[in-house]
């Protein structure tokens, strides 16, 4: 039995469907990064300024401010940089547009050059890039040559309101938390409960990506803690008793 691949027919007429998990990689690692800056920012302002004894009030402006200036932040932040790739991705296809219309048979071997490269033999991978170029000349050379796919392109917006988006729910938590907790406790309470999402973020980051679930949750929660340590004892050290 021949099995032919995404979404194709295959055995008895059943589709075969394939799920992977790249198509994510852009909304994801903005989602994630967003989120635990949320949660790491936010809790380690507020373990910070708690433990320089300020009083709930003072705690919980500063938690708020740093909310929304992490997000605004995060987002002009996102926004520039992903625009600066999608730049380079526009200004790399009108390079090879250009190329393909001033010498169609250079660009027809060098793309069957790739294709040897990757193993076909030579007769067969000229036939692969004719077919290829007679189909999207353009679409193949972004693809096999440039690395460039409808997947992975840079989106600058999305990048941007996503970032936005999850620091602002990641800041809100450890917010929260300090909300219902009285200034002599927020530093252990929102230590402790920041490190508990850190962990759920982690787990939920492995799941969506395919990643470890141990080395994600590790990874976010260690060094959550260690700003955390390191916010605490600047603001016991700088802090004054009222």
């Amino acid at each position: 039995m021949v099995v032919q691949r995404e979404g194709r027919l295959h055995g008895h007429g059943a589709r075969h469907q394939e799920q992977h998990r790249t198509s994510r990689v852009g909304w994801l690692r903005a989602a994630v990064l967003g989120a635990n800056d949320g949660i790491v920012s936010t809790a380690s302002l507020l373990v910070g300024v708690a433990a320089a004894e300020a009083d709930h009030g003072a705690i919980m402006l500063s938690g708020a401010a740093g909310l929304v200036a992490g997000a605004m932040s995060m987002a002009a932040g996102e926004y520039v940089s992903v625009s600066s790739q999608a730049d380079t991705e526009r200004a790399d296809l009108a390079r090879e547009r250009q190329e393909l219309a001033d010498d169609a048979a250079a660009e027809l071997a060098e793309l069957t050059g790739i294709y040897v490269h990757r193993g076909l033999d030579p007769k067969l991978a000229h036939e692969v890039a004719l077919q290829l170029t007679s189909h999207d000349a353009l679409g193949a050379h972004a693809r096999d040559e440039l690395g460039i796919t409808e997947a992975l392109a840079a989106r600058p917006v999305q990048a941007a309101l996503a970032s936005a988006a999850m620091f602002s729910i990641g800041a809100g938590l450890p917010l929260v938390t300090a909300s219902v907790l009285p200034a002599n406790r927020i530093v252990v309470g929102v230590s402790l409960t920041s490190l508990l999402f850190l962990g759920v973020l982690g787990g939920v980051s492995a799941q969506a990506g395919g990643a470890k679930l141990r080395t994600a949750i590790l990874r976010v929660t260690v060094w959550g803690a260690l700003a955390m340590a390191a916010t605490a004892l600047i603001g016991t050290l700088l802090g004054v008793s009222p």
